[in-house]
């Protein structure tokens, strides 16, 4: 493309792949290559992606936030690093492979678990990339050549190095306890990895007799549970039970005597305050039965079938066993009554299969300790979050924290590293290694020096105990450094009405498909320039189509300045003073909002203030240099003000650039200008 020849009409499609292959030869996504004395570095990792998921708008909005600011500190002179890489994502990638077997007629059992093992590996090099695929497209600037994956054998030493640090410090341990088990997945899940539902649902309440003379009632959600009852708990607040503490209970349809106790656990306004105590099924129950010495009697299994413990429903499903228990209940007329009841159900967030709670024997982390830490580095100040008040998330959970369950009974992820034990590693467990393990620890390598710790961590809402705490807590036990500095919390995008976006009910929209219909800068200046404070964007595309103008824009004014310099080599300063001889009214004038336009977007975006700095831009370039100044030069333009059009079109796609990369590298390709680098995206940053 020659000077002043671009195209009349902008096409991203026969601009975006060749300016990235550009990008890409000149290899400075990788900080090693930039050019310069660059003695400040800047670290972004990239949140994984698990291998089975695709671009949605979440990851789109994410990617481009973390992109502006990579792509300005590289601009500023920093050596600046963005390292992808993706999760192995235990769970779901083991489902999304047992289904394919399904289609087959087969199981995993049915190839055992070395064979599963590798076809879960084929599966994942055929379609693992396909994210970091759709990244490029989006324009990503990441440092592709250091793309790492959790299951790498690098990352494999990083993790069974933190199991066993652990595990000397006294920290792991076995136990039993009852824990949320998949029967779908056959695996314990954490509290974190479950998706609770609001059902309709109902309220029995239940005549237990005193052995003595009499009854008391409890309320219930789960009757069928109760054949696993081993006591009846009350509050030490409830006067009203307060002669019944001591006194035995006879458990209906099972005939045994079962204690009342008092524990503070209970609820005094729940149902009628008696509650059932079901050790074996319940994990509150369960921690109950550790104050008073409760027995355990396991009345479903890990297939989620009745035991024999349960003696009259021996084989059926809960469901079932649900049906025969109000039967012989209202057979005996100990049912006093039945209510409407809204209540949260647990199901597992991968298979959406309904979770039992049931006692298995886990691997545990003690988390008094990291916890404290984690605490810590929020309070003192060493990290912050964007927007603040997430810290009250984070310090929530932190504060009430329970020790973490890190053991799976699944085929695919880390095997945990002791001798005859099968269970492999929760997929958080390694992920919480990543912003180190990634640069090559437990290895003091030359990247984990020179780019640990990195700087912002950009997330969602919704992980930040999955992940971002234990981040922290990791970092600061094996690094004794917090592993970045800020955490910037991106709002979640939901559809025009208000609702999260669903892949299976149609409305998640493809942004793929959006760079296709208005090329990828238009998606990401539509995205971005919602982004205005508030933690939810209802998504339009009005604002893809509005941004796609806005290139269209940018283009045609390109084409006019470059009209104006008529194949000229343009010699302009790195700055223009607006108090310069030679220079019109007009030219003062933009001059001045330029600076002052400079300042504003610098400022929004050290503060990570995203859809402010593109709006203040927008307006700059379409109001003040196009609308105003480009129009007062129409009349012809003396060769200051050429020097002018030119200082102001370059300084607004220097600020643009890190927005909308692709048609900003197109037009600077062609400018008219002596001293020009090799690449926009290595420009100085305008001061």
């Amino acid at each position: 493309m020659k000077n002043s020849e671009l195209n009349k009409i902008y096409d991203p499609k026969q601009v975006e792949e060749r300016i990235y292959q550009l990008w890409q030869k000149s290899g400075f996504f990788d900080p090693d290559n930039l050019p310069g004395k660059r003695k400040q570095t800047f670290t972004i990792v990239l949140p994984p992606p698990n291998i089975t998921g695709e671009l949605h708008m979440g990851h789109a909005l994410n990617a481009a936030c973390q992109d502006i600011i990579v792509r300005k500190k590289r601009m500023q002179g920093f050596r600046a690093l963005w390292l992808p890489g993706t999760d192995h994502a235990g769970i779901a990638t083991q489902n999304v492979v047992e289904k394919e077997l399904r289609k087959e007629g087969k199981t995993r059992f049915d190839l055992g678990r070395e064979k599963f093992v590798e076809r879960v590996w084929a599966w994942k090099e055929k379609y693992g990339n396909i994210i970091l695929e759709q990244l490029k497209k989006l324009g990503a600037s990441c440092d592709w050549s250091r793309t790492r994956f959790t299951m790498d054998k690098d990352y494999i030493k990083a993790v069974d190095a933190s199991f066993l640090h652990y595990y000397k410090k006294g920290w792991i341990y076995q136990g039993e306890r009852v824990v949320n088990w998949c029967p779908r997945c056959s695996t314990g899940l954490s509290d974190l990895e479950l998706e609770h539902k609001e059902e309709k649902g109902h309220l029995w309440f239940i005549k237990y007799p005193l052995k003595s003379n009499g009854f008391v009632v409890v309320a219930t959600t789960r009757p069928e549970t109760m054949l696993g009852d081993t006591a009846v708990a009350v509050s030490p607040k409830d006067k009203r039970y307060k002669n019944l503490v001591g006194e035995k209970v006879i458990l209906p349809i099972q005939n045994k005597e079962i204690p009342i106790i008092s524990d503070r656990a209970i609820d005094k306004k729940f149902g009628t305050g008696c509650v059932k105590v079901t050790p074996a099924h319940d994990l509150t129950d369960w921690e109950i039965k550790e104050r008073h010495g409760l027995e355990v009697l396991k009345i479903i299994n890990e297939k989620g079938m009745m035991t024999k413990e349960s003696k009259i429903c021996e084989g059926l499903s809960p469901m079932q066993c649900r049906e025969k228990v109000l039967e012989e209940l209202q057979k005996n007329n100990l049912i006093e009554k039945v209510e409407d009841y809204d209540h949260s159900v647990p199901y597992c967030d991968r298979c959406h299969h309904l979770i039992e709670p049931i006692p298995s024997r886990q691997w545990f982390i003690k988390m008094d300790e990291l916890a404290k830490s984690a605490i810590a580095a929020v309070k003192k100040g060493g990290i912050k979050f964007s927007p603040k008040n997430f810290e009250k998330i984070y310090f929530h959970w932190l504060k009430n924290i329970k020790d973490w369950c890190i053991s799976r009974q699944l085929w695919w992820g880390h095997k945990i590293p002791i001798e005859g034990e099968s269970d492999v590693l929760d997929t958080w467990f390694s992920s919480a290694l990543w912003p180190f393990a990634t640069l090559g620890w437990p290895e003091q390598t030359k990247d984990l020096k020179t780019f640990y710790p990195t700087n912002i961590l950009f997330t969602a809402r919704d992980i930040i105990n999955l992940w971002v705490a234990r981040m922290v807590f990791s970092g600061r036990e094996f690094m004794k450094k917090n592993p970045f500095q800020t955490v910037f919390i991106n709002p979640t995008v939901l559809t025009k009405d208000g609702k999260r976006m669903s892949k299976s009910l149609g409305t998640g929209i493809n942004p793929i498909g959006l760079c296709e219909k208005y090329g990828a800068d238009a998606t990401r200046l539509g995205i971005v320039w919602q982004v205005l404070g508030g933690q939810d964007i209802h998504f339009s595309e009005d604002s893809i189509s509005m941004g796609r103008k806005f290139c269209n824009k940018i283009w045609n004014a390109s084409r006019f300045v470059l009209m104006q310099a008529a194949n000229e080599q343009i010699e302009i300063p790195k700055k223009i003073i607006p108090s310069g001889a030679g220079l019109t009214p007009a030219d003062k004038t933009i001059l001045k909002i330029m600076e002052k336009t400079i300042k504003s977007v610098n400022g929004d975006l050290e503060n990570l203030k995203f859809g402010r700095a593109i709006h203040i831009l927008y307006d700059f370039f379409w109001h003040d240099f196009c609308d105003v100044y480009i129009e007062k030069t129409k009349s012809g333009a003396k060769k200051e003000t050429k020097k002018v059009l030119l200082y102001v079109l370059l300084s607004s796609l220097k600020l643009l650039h890190p927005f909308i990369p692709f048609i900003t590298e197109e037009i600077y390709q062609g400018l008219p200008i002596k001293n020009k680098k090799e690449c926009l995206m290595i420009e100085d940053w305008p001061k």
